[in-house]
């Protein structure tokens, strides 16, 4: 199924597709050793699905690594490699899909590197600011049949970033508000209620340095057919579930609830 989803994505020519898909590379996240994790054994053997993280240019910059994006330690590598590397092994453990045992970093401005991976998180989705043709880039993509999951942010200033790139990519789409009912919290395992449930970040439950903030909003954008093609989990930290799932201070009830959301999230892009 991963496979058929992929080749719906990749609509170009061959020739010019194998000359533009990138290898695999890692960068340094701006959370330094809390993100850090081991590249499995089985890193280069090829799978029929790959988990996408999208690279971009962004407001906060320079934490480690220097100013330049495209080398991380910025803002897209929130919760990566660590959190991508958790959700994988959840994804392999409960579902019947071969995926490969490392993420992808994504740079949109990569040719048609992107068309490949059906699926893509966006870590600290606050803080993107794509350029015009990045966005156009991105809705084609999304149009072809790609997924966005946008994730770890909190308040209405960072919102309101977040949604000016977002109106780039979509202007004319309008953001709605999902409901529990929809496929999306039902595809593998059943999230009952899941619109209200705030996935906590790490740093409002002893790490540190602020609350939580606001109340969980979970909303997305369909394609013209009615397709979800972007969740947003806003006043959500999803991916700190995934990174945090193993550390006793992370309540294991959010952490395993943020893991089968991902696998839910994933499997719905692949089947919808």
């Amino acid at each position: 199924m991963a496979a058929a989803i992929a080749a719906s994505v990749l609509l170009m020519p061959a020739r010019e597709a194998a000359a533009q898909m990138m290898p695999f590379r890692e960068y340094p996240s701006f959370e330094g050793d809390d993100a850090a994790a081991p590249i499995p054994p089985d890193w280069n053997i090829p799978a029929e699905f790959v988990v996408g993280r999208l690279m971009y240019p962004g407001g906060r910059m320079g934490f480690r690594g220097g100013a330049d994006w495209t080398h991380g330690g910025t803002s897209w590598t929130d919760d990566y490699p660590k959190g991508d590397r958790t959700f994988i092994g959840m994804l392999r453990r409960f579902t019947r899909t071969h995926v490969r045992g490392v993420e992808q970093p994504i740079n949109p401005d990569d040719g048609g590197d992107l068309y490949y991976y059906p699926f893509m998180v966006v870590g600290l989705a606050q803080a993107w600011q794509l350029t015009d043709e990045q966005a156009a880039k991105i809705r084609e993509y999304l149009i072809r049949g790609g997924f966005l999951f946008c994730d770890s942010f909190f308040g209405e200033r960072n919102y309101q970033v977040f949604e000016e790139s977002l109106k780039r990519v979509f202007p004319d789409r309008p953001i709605i508000d999902m409901s529990d009912d929809h496929p999306i919290f039902h595809v593998v395992f059943d999230l009952p209620e899941m619109t209200k449930v705030q996935i906590p970040n790490a740093n409002s439950i002893g790490y540190g340095r602020r609350g939580m903030r606001g109340t969980p909003r979970w909303r997305g954008v369909e394609d013209e057919h009615g397709r979800l093609v972007i969740l947003i989990a806003y006043n959500n930290d999803v991916m700190d579930g995934w990174q945090w799932a193993d550390d006793p201070r992370y309540p294991g009830d959010k952490a395993n609830l943020a893991l089968r959301l991902g696998v839910n999230v994933a499997m719905y892009s692949m089947t919808h």
